[in-house]
């Protein structure tokens, strides 16, 4: 007996004397933690999406509240939750922020089937990563969409889906976030995030061909060739060509579709715009009576 009696306090000394030095390690070593991270944690969706440039709605909100301890918080944004979220957090901080005009993902290639046909036939894993690093894929553009969906796998808010006809993503507008989460899957970089634009106006070029003109009309009959007349045609200098492709910036452009009308290959796009109205028809002009002869009198 006391044999385990003097085990059990020689045990009971060791545990004490570790529960010691945990207790003094723990109140040594303590990490102080906002609470405020908690609480705008709290308010963000949870997505975990990565969009705003963090790796989870953890790494963004312990941002805000780093943000808000310096005095702004220009250059944070949740696109998930957009304005109405950061307006709840901005509260919460004490904080007023700018509200930045909302974005949608854009896929920048109109190569459909149609206009860029297959020339080889890829038998490997159908993934758009795993094909692009094979080379130019199914068809001889090497800077178009490879359409394995990848993209679609991504978006976490079911907003791409690929068009069976045309091979190509289309984004649902209404269930966008502009997370970036497809602009980081495409191994192309052919989507990109842009600004919605009044009504959801928006006028890109739906080419990343950077061939030249000659090649790049080889491979898709909408390519860019970069003829420069789109840059010519616009008055805001918000067109410019570089590695033989055009580029609209958002910022510049005043939607005003002239670009659109010169690009000799149609590869300048323009979404949300109403149908031109019908040109009504010029009714033809009546033929001039003929002027009646009249009969001489004779004396």
């Amino acid at each position: 007996m006391n044999f385990i009696l003097i085990a059990v306090i020689v045990l009971g000394g060791i545990a004490l004397i570790a529960a010691l030095v945990l207790y003094a390690c723990s109140k040594r070593f303590a990490v102080y933690e906002d609470p405020r991270i908690a609480q705008v944690n709290e308010l963000l969706p949870g997505a975990n999406c990565g969009g705003c440039g963090f790796a989870g709605c953890g790494g963004m909100a312990d941002a805000l509240v780093k943000g808000a301890d310096k005095g702004s918080l220009d250059g944070l944004n949740c696109p998930v939750g957009g304005s109405d979220v950061m307006g709840r957090v901005a509260n919460l901080l004490g904080m007023a922020i700018a509200n930045g005009e909302p974005k949608v993902a854009v896929v920048r290639c109109n190569g459909s089937c149609e206009h860029r046909p297959r020339i080889a036939e890829y038998g490997g894993m159908r993934s758009c990563a795993a094909m692009h690093s094979c080379g130019a894929g199914e068809t001889a553009c090497g800077f178009g969409c490879l359409g394995c969906g990848d993209c679609v796998e991504a978006c976490q808010f079911g907003a791409i889906s690929i068009n069976q006809q045309t091979g190509l993503p289309e984004v649902d507008e209404d269930k966008c976030t502009a997370c970036g989460a497809c602009v980081k899957a495409c191994p192309r970089n052919i989507i990109e995030l842009r600004k919605k634009g009044p009504k959801g106006r928006r006028v890109f070029v739906s080419c990343v061909n950077k061939d030249k003109g000659a090649v790049s009309m080889k491979a898709c009959k909408v390519s860019c060739i970069g003829c420069g007349k789109c840059m010519k045609e616009c008055q805001f200098e918000a067109i410019t060509i570089e590695s033989n492709l055009s580029y609209i910036d958002p910022e510049k452009c005043r939607l005003c579709r002239k670009c659109e009308k010169v690009c000799p290959t149609h590869a300048i796009i323009a979404v949300n715009f109403p149908a031109p109205k019908p040109t009504p028809a010029t009714s033809p002009t009546p033929p001039t009576p003929p002027t009646p002869h009249r009969k001489e009198e004779t004396a």
